[in-house]
């Protein structure tokens, strides 16, 4: 009788496990890509892989933080650099997961140095948060809402204007916003860069790219795996879409020069590889 139940326990106990699994599974796939990568920064081995950023300042920016309204209601802002003649042209910038920080800022000014023809505007989409320790960064993503970044998109998409040819680019927790944003202002989008972010696999958003996407990622990426990328490529290529993709021998966030996996030479080959690629898709 005890061996009975012993065994009708251990079934028991296995069936919650399984049902468990797969709510976990459910809900993990009903998951947006951005809120996926969101959930990263509840993993301490993926929050200790990042190093605090050091206390690097630029100097002499191009730029300035400009203030722009959103449908919610709200004003976001951003760091942007207008073109040096009247221009519909935009490359949209996203930041890593610390915020608008200044090493985000150089990036932006970085490509305005290669495209002056061009309005760079880096979003913020923490709303003036930066984080100066990894733990902060985590918590500062993970409180991120959803609704109030699509809307600073949104507001960003606006502050363009309907006639807009927009590029985009992000690292990190900006690569998936990157593409995200591409998906959302598919109107307008003509070239999207994704750095080492979280890609969709969904049919339905894939269908609304209009743009080609350069994809940039690591093989030591224990978080957007190899798999996950050639997942993510399979599904545009069954959708038609145009995509790029490129992996260099090195961890996640190689290319931020605060992070100890910093690998200058990937770093230098992904850049001439993403100018190379604004230049060909925003002309």
């Amino acid at each position: 009788m005890t061996r009975i139940l012993i065994l009708l326990s251990l079934c028991l106990t296995t069936n919650t496990v399984l049902r468990s699994q797969q709510t976990k599974a459910c809900c993990n796939a009903s998951l947006s890509s951005t809120a996926e990568f969101a959930n990263l920064g509840k993993e301490m081995s993926f929050v200790l892989i990042h190093e605090n950023p050091g206390d690097f300042k630029l100097m002499n920016p191009k730029g300035s933080v400009i203030s722009f309204p959103c449908p919610d209601g709200r004003n976001a802002q951003g760091y942007f650099i207008p073109a040096k003649q009247n221009s519909h042209k935009y490359i949209f910038v996203i930041h890593e997961w610390w915020g608008l920080n200044d090493y985000i800022k150089n990036e932006a000014d970085k490509l305005f140095m290669e495209r002056p023809d061009v309005n760079v505007l880096a979003l913020d989409m923490y709303d003036g948060k930066v984080a100066n320790t990894r733990e902060e960064a985590a918590g500062l993503m993970q409180s991120l809402s959803e609704s109030r970044a699509e809307n600073i998109v949104q507001g960003a998409g606006l502050y363009a204007g309907k006639d807009a040819k927009i590029a985009t680019i992000g690292w990190c927790f900006g690569g998936g916003w990157s593409l995200k944003t591409a998906i959302m202002l598919h109107e307008n989008v003509k070239a999207c860069i994704i750095y080492y972010g979280m890609p969709t696999k969904k049919p339905e958003e894939i269908k609304l790219l209009n743009a080609p996407v350069l994809g940039i990622f690591a093989t030591e990426d224990g978080w957007i795996t190899p798999k996950v990328v050639n997942e993510f490529k399979d599904a545009m290529l069954n959708e038609k879409k145009q995509v790029e993709i490129h992996f260099y021998n090195a961890p996640h966030a190689f290319a931020n020069p605060s992070n100890p996996g910093y690998n200058s030479e990937a770093t230098a080959d992904a850049w001439s590889r993403s100018v190379r690629f604004l230049r060909t898709y925003l002309p």
